[in-house]
Order: C-alpha cells, then structure tokens, then sequence
C-alpha cells in the first residue's frame, strides 16, 4: 500500500522516539501483545458509547500483510452495508471489464441517404454511459449534420435494449423513487453535469423579484413544471416529481437560491427529447414519430461518442458514491459475460468474483447498497479488502477509494469533511456507507508503524441522527495503532472527535446514501 510522505514520516518519528531511550532496553518500548491489547481495549470503549446499545456493531481489523485478526467484533454477523456494497461492484467490475472499458452511444441510419435525405430511420444506440451530457448528445447531432443530412424521412429509434427494461432495483424503497440517487437505469440515460448522476436533471429555483423563477440544468421541456412556491423570508422549499410521472410540482418559500436533483421518469424518452431537440439546433429535421426498438441488423455508423475509461470513472463513481454507477456496471458485467444485461446476470458476476477472492457470507440484492436486503459481515469485507491488494490493478482502485480529511471533492470525496488534523488524515482510504439506521466505513489505514491494516466497521439499527463519529474514533485509533510504543489512549480518544465529523452530507449539496 503506497502511504503519503507525511504519514511516512509521522510513522518514522513515532518510532525514532519509541527507541529513543536505549538502544537495548527502550524505556518506551511495550511488548507488541500489549499493543494490541491496547486497542482491543479502547476499540471496546468507543463501541460502549450509550447510542450503540440498542444497536448491532460489527468490527474487524487485520493486519493486511499477515493476515493477523487485531480486533474483532461480531465479525460473523451478517449485517446491511449500504454503500459498502460498491467495494464489492467496483471490484469486480474492474476485474470483469478492464480498465480500459468504455461506454460506447452511436448514432445509426436505418436506410439509404440521398443526398441530404436519409430515406428511413436514425437510430441512437446506447449501452449505459452514465457519463453522456446534454453537450455530448448535442456532438453527436453536430456528427450527423456534418455527414450533410438535413432531412430524415423515417422516425427517431431509440435503442435502448443494450440493458434490460427493469428500470428499478427490486428491493428499492418506493419513496425513493424521484431522488437522483435511486434513478432509472437505462442503457440511455444523462448526467446534468459532471458528478455524472445519470438520470437526473437539477431543477433551481431563485426568488426573481416577487415570484420564484424556475431552471433546470439541461435545459429541458421533458419535465412539467408546476409552481406553486412564494417568495419568503427563508427558503423552505419542497421539489417533487410525482409518482410513475414527469411533472414536478414545487411548494413552499424561497428567499436564497435552491438547487434539487430529480430523478426522471424513463430515461430513454428523456434521451429521446434532449437529442431531438439537439438535431433541430443543427438543422436536421426527423418527420417520424421517437420510437424504442432495437437497431436494424447491418445499420451504418454515423457518429459515436465514447466515455472516459472505468480507471478514470472510478473517481465519480467511488469518491462520491454515486449509486447509479454501480448499477449501470453490474448490468454491464452481465452483458459482457452472459449477454444479459440484467440485475440477475450481474450480481451473478460479483457474488462470484467475492467468492472466488474467498468471502464466503454474502448476500448481493443490487450493485450499490441501496437495498435493505444487501447483507455483508464485517469479516467478508475485510477478506475482499486483503485479497484485492494482490491485484495487477489494486494501485487505481485504491487511489479512487475517499480518503480522510482531504478538502477535493474528488480526492477526499465522502471523506473530505472527516478526520481532520489526526493521523488518520490523507492516510485512510475507505469506502462509506449510510442508509437510515445504518453507517458502514471500511478500508485502508496505516498505522504508526508503518503497519499497513484493513478493517471494517459496520453498525446497523441505531436511532441516533448519525454514528460518523464512533467510526472516525475508531479510524483515528487505528492510524495511533503500534506494536511498539505506548499510545495516549485520552488523547487517542478526543482525537476521535477532529473538526468535521462526518455529520456533513455526503455528496457535496445533495442529500444521500453513501
């Protein structure tokens, strides 16, 4: 595991002062079993704090070189993970796929061009780039007109069979249905910017003298807007999509500026809207109806958009926990190995993946954790954890993972706000987990030896509003880990508690699991 120049030299400090007193006999020096024991005891007093006692918590820690169980606490139970699960998806993705994998759209003719007509249909062929912008389907209609046609006599296909037609996970809760984060998946979707939360379009709102204006990003007449918000002294403000439907209906006060990210109803058809639309801008004019079917066998390329590779869509997906990424690729590891794109065929492929990497209790619903019937011990996690450290690609999965305490979104991630000025800080590298009544991080940490360890925690069915901060305790603890110096537990302990403790939301302005 690579360590950053700082924790190397935290570490080399702590044990240049260890043997400082004697070069035979240190007066600082502990017998490593009670280092160990150390943490075994204080790992116990963090777990004590009164909010877990109706509650199930599950640790382990390990050291990953050896293989040697440090700590371990219902390491067997088998417990809901939420976001954790997208250790096991991004795996196995990267291992099924490549890094090198791309998400092709193409654009089809479905007949004969003449001139500036194409006598038939124009198809657009997706396969689930959750990374496509309104620009980029905007290029592609530039691409067609570029060929010189003008007119197309035949309808606009969609194709969008790439994926199967389940659009929602089947253990999703109903009322999640309009956020962002619980989106349709479809093999032709869009972003509405680079977080790339395919499915959703950002709908703002501002107070625009004594009435509210109303914007989305795109820009885009797929969504009925009905506004019913005032101007008021706060913002206080509620932007619905109604149920199996795309109007959004907003209520409430607004005084300062308000952004929300809605999930659309039926991808492809908003795809659909944002491409027609983009033709017309080029002067490129559809006389038939948007039809979803599959392309014609033998349709000639007429323009193609491919996206960034898994190695670098890695950074979005796992920085920012972004749900719809771990579906699209799970449907994608089905297609490539059986050609179906489906939950089933997927989750084939990452159950298998685990356990061919030796984790044996699992229980995969979807690809994310969105699912309350997701179910991992803390002990599986760590063993995929140590296993994937033997992987040609370990260095770039590792590096997408959020690490403490770092202020870039796209390096400290869901971590950003955590663990600051501790040991733990640009030295944890972990994966976050959070659903109501649930909390998950596990990871990487290197101790003040130079020890590096992996762990788990995982606490299920508590009341309290969050639980962040007995994991960053515990992380931090782990950073002061050593098996030959004495540890400050009292200062090891307040250190638990470092500015930003993870109760900031954990993607950026939005609201979500992660």
């Amino acid at each position: 595991m690579r360590r950053t120049s700082a924790t190397l030299a935290a570490g080399a400090l702590v044990a240049a002062l260890a043997w400082a007193s004697s070069p035979t006999s240190p007066a600082n020096a502990v017998d490593p079993a009670v280092g160990v024991a150390d943490l075994t005891q204080d790992l116990n007093q963090i777990l004590a704090d009164s909010r877990l006692t109706i509650a199930q918590a599950g640790v382990v820690v390990k050291s990953a070189t050896t293989g040697e169980e440090l700590y371990a606490n219902n390491s067997g139970k088998l417990l809901l993970p939420a976001s954790n699960t997208k250790l096991f998806t991004s795996a196995a993705a990267v291992d099924t796929l490549g890094l090198d994998y791309r998400f092709p759209t193409t654009v089809l003719s479905g007949g004969r061009t003449a001139g500036s007509v194409l006598a038939g249909d124009l198809v657009l062929r997706g396969t689930g780039d959750p990374t496509m912008l309104a620009e980029d389907y905007d290029a592609l209609a530039a691409a067609v007109a570029a060929k010189g046609i003008k007119l197309v006599t035949g309808k606009l296909v969609t194709d969008d069979t790439w994926f199967d037609a389940v659009r929602l996970g089947t253990d999703w809760a109903w009322d999640d249905e309009t956020a962002y984060y619980a989106a349709q998946i479809s093999a032709l979707t869009a972003s509405p910017d680079r977080d790339y939360d395919a499915g959703s379009v950002i709908v703002s709102v501002a107070a625009d003298g004594d009435k509210v204006k109303v914007t989305t990003t795109p820009e885009t007449d797929y969504l009925k807007i009905v506004n019913r918000a005032t101007v008021g002294a706060e913002t206080d403000v509620l932007i619905e999509r109604q149920h199996a439907t795309n109007t959004v209906v907003i209520t409430g006060t607004v005084a300062d500026p308000y952004d929300e990210w809605v999930a659309v109803d039926d991808p492809t058809r908003y795809v659909a809207s944002l491409f027609r639309k983009a033709l017309v801008k080029h002067g490129v004019r559809v006389l038939g109806p948007t039809t979803t079917a599959p392309a014609p066998g033998g349709a000639a390329e007429l323009a193609k958009h491919e996206s960034m590779p898994l190695s670098e869509l890695l950074v979005p997906f796992l920085k920012l926990s972004n749900n719809m990424h771990a579906e699209i690729l799970t449907k994608a590891m089905g297609r490539k190995t059986s050609g179906q794109g489906t939950w089933s065929a997927g989750l084939k492929v990452s159950t298998d993946f685990a356990k061919a990497n030796g984790v044996q209790l699992l229980n995969m619903r979807d690809g994310s954790g969105l699912s309350r019937r997701d179910g991992f011990s803390p002990a599986s996690i760590t063993q995929l954890l140590m296993a994937m450290r033997g992987k040609p690609w370990f260095q770039t999965w590792y590096d997408a993972l959020p690490i403490a305490g770092a202020a870039d979104r796209m390096v400290g991630g869901t971590l950003r706000s955590r663990m600051r000025n501790t040991p733990a800080a640009g030295n944890v590298h972990a994966k976050t987990g959070s659903l109501t009544g649930v909390t998950s991080l596990s990871g990487y940490v290197t101790s003040a030896d130079g020890e590096p360890l992996v762990f788990s925690i995982m606490l299920n069915q508590f009341l309290a509003s969050s639980l962040k901060d007995v994991e960053d305790k515990i992380a931090v603890r782990l950073a002061r880990f050593s098996r030959t110096a004495a540890v400050d537990t009292a200062s090891t302990l307040r250190a638990g508690e470092p500015e930003g403790n993870g109760e900031l939301e954990c993607s950026w302005q939005k609201p979500a699991p992660c």
